[in-house]
């Protein structure tokens, strides 16, 4: 496999990153690419356009990024790395219920003929598999409209970073009955903390990121990160473009002195950090193969990358409405040609039942970030990218055609290549 794409392509590449940025009404204010071989070499990278569309200053490869729900793959990878040590288990009711006994008297809630709505208890325990494969039950207010109709006139706000918002929520499904987006992945960054004795962000530092000489990623952004912090945009339905206040200020507000452990970890969106340090993927197995540290074992990536839905297929033509139009679209984004089209759900990620019109692999993993990033790791071409912007509502469809576009040329060059 090449090291680097050829002069022309990276040329190509960036050329159309570049039209999707520049003239005086951008399609996208800014965006970063970055690509990568299964032997850890750049394939390509970029920083196209600006830091926000109304900054002076240029995107950059060190802008730091909410990089939102690409946080659950980092969460999903310490909780397996603990399951390997034998400090947690996959399919142990107990347990779970041992360290988060919250999760023991959590109610479903269901929707009344006359409107209303009531608690009812759970058929079962909810386990940490079912917490990874979005199986547990949890969901979010944003896309379930159960959920955002019982919350209000308060509401519940999903990025409010605050344990009262994102953990203490009723289900929306009975445990292990179907598939659903949600913030089980916030739990499990609780159960890895309460297992370890350490917070979140010290487990990643400690066992994944250090190791990996990682530096940039972390729930709680420094002075430095926060200056080179991209700025947050609203897309209009008619398609305009402006900056607004930050989504996720939680982390980037002081905090009092004194408080600094006591704040709150958010294991399924909290985390920033540069697109470029976030494209180590799973490609080797478990194993980082410029540093030679292991972060898990290949039979562990394996169950990772193995279908945990087989019997509760994500039909990509299925309508999923969104709560909140401001945060997200509506999907599917853009429908399939064959209704009968379905996808996976490994250990925190979507996994492809067939090759993708780019070139993916059918088996890839893939997922994204509210604010309209996208990453995916092919194992089996042995190649993986993230695409970063920072855009509301998620399901931008100008970055995702500049997304399809651009990895489009990779493989095209990959497969002349003799991939």
């Amino acid at each position: 496999m090449p090291t680097q794409l050829s002069q022309k392509t990276a040329a190509a590449l960036r050329d159309t990153l570049d039209a999707t940025t520049s003239g005086p009404s951008p399609k996208v204010p800014g965006l970063v690419y970055c690509a990568v071989n299964r032997d850890g070499d750049v394939l390509f990278s970029h920083a196209s356009g600006k830091r926000g569309s109304d900054s002076p200053d240029p995107m950059s490869l060190d802008t730091a990024f909410w990089i939102a729900s690409c946080t659950k793959l980092i969460t999903s990878i310490a909780c397996m790395q603990m399951v390997e040590q034998g400090k947690l288990a996959l399919d142990d009711v107990e347990q779970v219920q041992s360290l988060a006994p919250e999760l023991e008297d959590v109610q479903v809630l269901e929707s009344e003929a006359d409107g209303g709505f009531r608690l009812v208890p759970k058929d079962r325990g909810i386990t940490l598999r079912m917490l990874l494969n979005h199986t547990s039950g949890f969901g979010y207010a944003f896309e379930d409209l159960k959920l955002r109709d019982w919350s209000r006139p308060a509401g519940l706000d999903d990025f409010s970073g605050h344990e009262s918002d994102v953990l203490h929520r009723p289900l929306v499904n009975q445990p292990g009955t179907r598939f659903q987006y949600g913030t089980g992945l916030d739990w499990a960054g609780v159960l890895v903390e309460r297992a370890s004795s350490l917070s979140l962000e010290e487990y990643f530092q400690q066992f994944i990121l250090r190791p990996l000489g990682i530096k940039s990623i972390t729930f709680f952004p420094s002075a430095e990160m926060k200056m080179s912090l991209a700025y947050m945009h609203q897309r209009d339905k008619d398609g305009a473009l402006s900056v607004t206040d930050h989504l996720y200020r939680y982390p980037l507000v002081p905090c009092r002195p004194g408080r600094e452990k006591q704040r709150f970890c958010m294991g399924g969106a909290g985390c920033f950090g540069r697109p470029a340090e976030y494209c180590t993927t799973l490609l080797n197995d478990g194993t980082d193969p410029k540093t030679g540290i292991q972060l898990l074992k290949p039979e562990t990536v394996k169950e990772m990358f193995t279908d945990q839905i087989p019997d509760m297929p994500r039909y990509c033509n299925e309508y999923t409405p969104s709560g909140k139009p401001l945060l997200a679209n509506p999907c599917p984004l853009v429908p399939c040609d064959d209704d009968s089209l379905t996808e996976g759900w490994g250990l925190s990620f979507s996994l492809s039942h067939r090759k993708s019109p780019t070139g993916r692999a059918a088996g890839s993993a893939s997922w994204e970030g509210l604010a309209n990033l996208f990453w995916f790791a092919d194992r089996e071409n042995g190649v993986g990218a993230i695409i970063a912007s920072q855009i509301l509502p998620y399901g931008d469809l100008q970055v995702l055609g500049c997304m399809e576009e651009v990895e489009k040329m990779i493989y095209d060059e990959l497969a002349s290549a003799g991939m």
